[in-house]
């Protein structure tokens, strides 16, 4: 029996070599919020985004507060809110991933994120997000907390996913929910003449049918939100 006497710590990024048993074993660490940050250019227009956070000259930018609830998608809303479109850092909340999560509990929903609610309420804001601990769902507040179900959120971004650059290059393909997800993005396939799904709750039935081709973008009641840029459930949520 073999046993583990030591262990090499990877501490920078790049390719890093080593001798395992008399042969050349390669790592390479990458930076996944760079990586990731680099692939959402890719799907929306940042330049736009900027333009809704700032203002161009003649209209008020957007406040906004994005809480990442201490869990993981805290460096990724720093790098792509804050150093990358420019908001404010007091935009962003909650940011340091924990692994108690601050004593919190990261689930964003309106008991949970009540930090976030009692905020968005002061009017301060014109939108409000939550992340949940592994950065898959995500609550949605408009100006002066109002809450945006995951039915409707799913229907607001299906109904808008011509303006996403991504999509028009791929085109719409169709939509999915699961089945206890109320009906709204079913009212928005029946105007775009788009394909909708109903399924059971279980994301590997959106992945069934990305794989089939027929769907672009899915959305469950428990506030996921997933789109066929990648396969599995995702945030990006931005």
């Amino acid at each position: 029996m073999q046993y583990i006497s030591s262990y090499k710590w990877l501490v920078y990024l790049g390719l890093q070599e080593f001798k395992v048993d008399g042969k050349t074993f390669q790592v390479e660490i990458i930076d996944s919020v760079q990586d990731y940050l680099e692939y959402m250019k890719e799907i929306f227009d940042f330049g736009a985004i900027r333009t809704l956070l700032h203002g161009d000259g003649g209209t008020d930018g957007l406040p906004i507060l994005i809480d990442a609830m201490s869990g993981v998608t805290g460096p990724y809303v720093k790098r792509i809110i804050c150093d990358e479109l420019g908001a404010n850092e007091s935009s962003a909340v909650n940011c340091t991933p924990l692994s108690d999560f601050g004593g919190g509990h990261p689930d964003p929903n309106l008991t949970y994120a009540a930090d976030l609610v009692t905020e968005m309420k002061k009017g301060s804001h014109g939108f409000g997000a939550a992340f949940d601990g592994d950065g898959d769902r995500n609550m949605l507040l408009g100006k002066n907390a109002f809450f945006v179900t995951p039915s409707d959120s799913l229907a607001i971004i299906a109904a808008n996913l011509d303006c996403i650059p991504y999509f028009q290059k791929t085109g719409v393909k169709g939509y999915a929910r699961s089945m206890p997800t109320a009906a709204a993005v079913d009212r928005v396939a029946e105007l775009t003449g788009k394909e909708i799904f109903e399924v059971p709750t279980g994301w590997k039935f959106f992945g069934n049918l990305m794989d089939s081709g027929r769907l672009s973008l899915c959305g469950e009641e428990s506030f996921g939100t997933g789109s066929d840029h990648i396969r599995l459930e995702c945030f990006e949520n931005l």
